[in-house]
């Protein structure tokens, strides 16, 4: 199970039928909710209508017993005096509720008061053979009984001629001078209603199921399909860790979606770490050819010198002891770079720190010429000797006469120029001299030259400061190297 939904096209068919269950409850309740309050509007109209209907008859005066009452099973009726008392109600009916009164017959006082009104009726016949001046005036429209205008309903049942039914119930008042004030309960019923919910709510029950079928289903076909591209990136990464091919790529898709960009994105990351790897393994095989020669020549002639003491070259053997120190100071100082070492904030200032690293220098072949103006850098002191020291052991042995040192700002930059007057750099090869272990002058000698790491480097710690170094040609002829480093923000900025 964990397995299961552990997967993304899981998820996504789970969510989906979630969400759609929840629409789906809900717009059926407010189906069932409005339809339930439409045909429970319906039946109260019903026994609005049949409640006014017997309420106007009283108010003409007529008898209980001459009542017009609906049909019981369609709108069941009771009349109830001021007392409570049904005096008058549907024929067959055997039981109610939800009205003012349980009683389905009415009592002797009804039949007494039908009665009177009747012995009444005879005596004036039997007297004059006309009808009294009294039930004349009582169908007198002027002298009609008075008929609420609110009905209150109620929720109720009853039984008529053995059937069984809900009901919603009018009570409608009306005033008549004759019988007081008597209250009509007529009913309208919820059968219709009923049955309409109940097949709205059995097609609720069946529909729904099967539509959370259709919409699960097609959102797992769905999401297989749109998935399927993840599948193959994922084989094809497993592939490539595998075998360790770092040429293979991952399948791009036709489509312009967050997987589409997501291969991509794989595929960019894999060309850089090919780039990366196959660097680093350049750099080793580079870095092993470049030990390999001082360590076999200082071996070479300890050997000798062991053998042969007078034969010894000291000067040979500290000179590849130097070289040999130097390169290893270089491969380190790399291995720090490109592991990130953080260069630190100190505030550095140019023209002072040439003067000082000039200072120390005591080898130089050719003389050395500065043209410095005070700006400041923030950065390694040590790493930025090492860009100087670099960028001049370069220029010396390139120069025919002359080097120079310019320090300057340049906006929000300040810049580093170390120039000669040598041969140049040709065009073409301006940016591959930046490469680890590449030498131009392919006719030299290595121990004429050096290893082909000191403009690499200076570049790596240019990078790391967060400035630039590049070349171009010099106003003498020879090459010039630009180092841009970005000038420190003052506090009051």
């Amino acid at each position: 199970m964990t397995r299961l939904f552990g997967s993304v096209r899981a998820r996504a068919t789970l969510g989906a039928s979630l969400v759609v269950a929840l629409a789906l409850v809900a717009a059926g309740a407010a189906v069932l909710l409005s339809l339930r309050t439409n045909l429970t509007g319906q039946a109260d109209g019903r026994a609005d209508s049949a409640a006014r209907e017997v309420a106007s008859q009283l108010a003409t005066g007529r008898a209980y017993d001459d009542l017009d009452l609906p049909d019981g099973e369609d709108a069941p009726v009771q009349v109830v005096d001021e007392d409570g008392r049904l005096v008058a109600a549907s024929e067959d009916l055997e039981r109610i509720s939800g009205t003012g009164t349980d009683a389905v017959k009415p009592g002797a006082a009804a039949a007494k008061q039908s009665g009177g009104e009747d012995g009444g009726e005879e005596g004036d016949e039997d007297g004059d053979g006309t009808e009294s001046a009294e039930s004349s005036d009582a169908a007198d429209p002027a002298e009609r009984g008075e008929i609420d205008g609110d009905a209150e309903y109620t929720g109720g049942s009853a039984t008529v001629d053995g059937e069984s039914a809900d009901y919603r119930f009018a009570a409608v008042e009306v005033s008549t001078e004759d019988k007081g004030d008597l209250t009509v309960y007529a009913g309208g019923s919820l059968t219709d209603e009923q049955s309409a919910v109940s097949t709205a709510l059995t097609s609720m029950l069946i529909g729904f199921p099967l539509l959370l079928g259709v919409v699960a289903g097609v959102t797992w076909l769905v999401t297989r399909r749109a998935l399927r591209p993840v599948a193959a990136i994922t084989a094809e990464m497993s592939a490539i860790t595998a075998s360790e091919d770092l040429a293979r790529r991952v399948p791009e898709p036709d489509t312009h979606d967050e997987i589409a960009r997501l291969a991509r994105t794989t595929n960019e990351t894999l060309t850089a770490l090919q780039t990366s790897v196959e660097r680093q393994r350049r750099f080793v095989a580079d870095a092993s050819h470049e030990l390999r020669s001082p360590i076999a020549s200082l071996r070479t002639q300890l050997e000798v010198g062991a053998a042969h003491p007078e034969l010894l070259d000291v000067d040979g053997a500290v000179e590849d002891t130097v070289r040999l120190q130097g390169l290893a100071a270089d491969l380190l100082l790399l291995a720090r770079l490109d592991a990130g070492e953080k260069p630190g904030e100190a505030r550095v200032d140019l023209a002072a720190f040439v003067r000082e690293e000039l200072s120390q220098r005591t080898r130089d072949r050719v003389d050395v010429h500065t043209d410095l103006t005070s700006v400041e850098v923030a950065g390694s002191r040590g790493q930025l000797a090492r860009v100087l020291g670099n960028l001049l052991n370069n220029a010396q042995r390139h120069a025919v006469s002359r080097v120079t040192v310019t320090t300057r700002a340049d906006g929000a930059w300040a810049v580093l120029e170390v120039s000669d007057d040598g041969s140049g750099v040709p065009p073409g090869e301006r940016e591959r001299i930046f490469e680890r272990f590449v030498r131009l002058d392919d006719a030299r000698t290595r121990d004429e030259g050096g290893a082909g790491l000191g403009l690499a480097i200076a570049r790596d710690v240019a990078a790391r400061h967060g400035g630039t170094l590049g070349v171009r040609e010099a106003p003498s002829g020879g090459a010039l190297f630009e180092l841009r480093l970005p000038a420190p923000q003052s506090s009051a900025d």
